[in-house]
């Protein structure tokens, strides 16, 4: 396998694993919040090394190489200040707003032609994957541990600060918004594979199962013994990768063969 290549396209960071094989195929992915929370980190949990496609994994605003003074406290700042308006709603919507550009940017840094287009997102990363669903022409996606509902998010948010959130109107129009099982006709035929371990947040494995039966082409893969991360801690550099991330990175890459 080639070295990853790091860059940034379009003011986007990535981490670029080049295929083994001549392909104008490309993966596009987003990391998570928890453990891999950059595009490197993600890159080494999820390499997806025998899929024949580029995969380039995009980094998320303020994480990584766009990190506030080389930490995530102020990510942790904005998701307690306000857990839908500057944290999920907010970088959903930076995240899926960057990406055109940046996807062009990418195919002509790295010569990579118009070939089929997927997309892989974990927790966070996965509500960009599924906004992007709602709006870019996709040939198949993977979520893992995927935040599908704002509102589980909250939820989730509340119990470990013990707050409760003080719902606006625009703060319930934003989160409303971002619930992928309601806007699942939005999503259409795109093929979608929904992995879920069966040690993740209860909720969201309730959600998993629920965008499953409201998608018509998707496939539920429950992993077992995964919690919600997917590497060690810290997270910010690439880690080995897990025993049973290797299970995930398999499940995906069986995946997308199907459709590339």
């Amino acid at each position: 396998m080639g070295e990853p290549i790091t860059g940034t396209a379009a003011g986007v960071p990535y981490t670029a694993l080049p295929p083994s094989v001549e392909t104008d195929a490309l993966l596009v992915s987003w990391h998570m919040m928890d453990a891999p929370r950059t595009n490197a980190a993600f890159a080494a949990a999820l390499p997806l090394n025998d899929l024949p496609a580029w995969r380039v994994h995009f980094g998320l605003p303020f994480c990584g190489a766009r990190m506030i003074n080389g930490s995530m406290d102020a990510i942790l700042e904005r998701a307690q200040r306000d857990p839908v308006m500057e944290y999920f709603a907010l970088f959903v919507r930076l995240a899926v707003d960057e990406f055109p550009a940046a996807l062009a940017a990418v195919r002509s840094q790295l010569s990579i032609g118009d070939g089929p287009l997927l997309a892989l997102g974990g927790s966070l990363g996965a509500a960009v994957v599924l906004q992007n669903l709602t709006k870019v022409e996709v040939n198949a996606a993977a979520i893992v541990n995927g935040l599908i509902r704002v509102r589980t998010g909250v939820s989730l948010v509340e119990s470990v600060w013990g707050n409760p959130y003080p719902w606006t109107e625009e703060s319930a129009a934003a989160a409303d918004a971002l619930d992928f099982v309601a806007r699942a006709g939005e999503i259409g035929a795109t093929p979608v594979l929904v992995v879920s371990g069966d040690e993740d947040y209860p909720d969201f494995r309730a959600d998993a199962k629920q965008l499953v039966d409201a998608l018509p082409n998707a496939e539920l893969a429950t992993i077992p013994d995964l919690a919600h991360p997917l590497a060690d801690e810290p997270g910010i550099e690439p880690a080995p990768q897990w025993p049973v991330t290797k299970t995930v990175d398999e499940r995906i890459t069986q995946w997308f063969l199907r459709h590339v």
